[in-house]
């Protein structure tokens, strides 16, 4: 069960995350603020969880994170580009050392032969400026894709902080 699995990298995340004085925040679209409440619902996140950004729209990503109105234009919301900006937007407008941020298709419309629904970018940032973002492509309904989507972020940042 995939909710167990992302219980257990969650608390890995806040075990790492205390360890290193590191704060987090979040840029979410697809996931819709499922990565922060799956992080915030343990107790005492507040030590190490800043902020979470739920930007659906594209509007939303602009304004609030910084991303600029041309890679929307030119590349779309799903994309390794957005993805870094999104996670770098998350350092910038917050007090966070890290941040995770995911923008993709979850379902079970708005695919496209060049991004079916699945397709999925997630970044990872640092305060440093240092990002890095990967595609990966979940199999499923909406929710599904939504829960992969989750586990694989939190995974991604226990990953880095090793």
């Amino acid at each position: 069960m995939l909710d167990n699995d992302i219980l257990a990298a969650a608390v890995a995340l806040a075990s790492a995350l205390q360890k290193q004085r590191l704060i987090l925040a979040t840029a979410e679209s697809c996931t819709g603020g499922g990565i922060a409440q799956a992080l915030t619902g343990l107790s005492g996140a507040s030590t190490w969880f800043d902020r979470g950004f739920v930007t659906y729209s594209n509007e939303a990503k602009e304004e609030m994170l910084g991303v600029q109105a041309s890679t929307l234009a030119s590349v779309g919301a799903v994309s390794e580009e957005t993805a870094l900006e999104m996670a770098r937007g998350a350092i910038t407008h917050s007090r966070a050392h890290v941040s995770v941020a995911v923008t993709g298709i979850a379902g079970p419309d708005g695919g496209t032969p060049d991004k079916p629904v699945g397709t999925v970018w997630i970044a990872w940032g640092q305060k440093l400026g240092c990002a890095e973002a990967r595609c990966f492509h979940f199999d499923g309904d909406r929710d599904a894709v939504r829960q992969q989507t989750i586990l694989e972020a939190i995974l991604g940042l226990n990953a880095r902080l090793k």
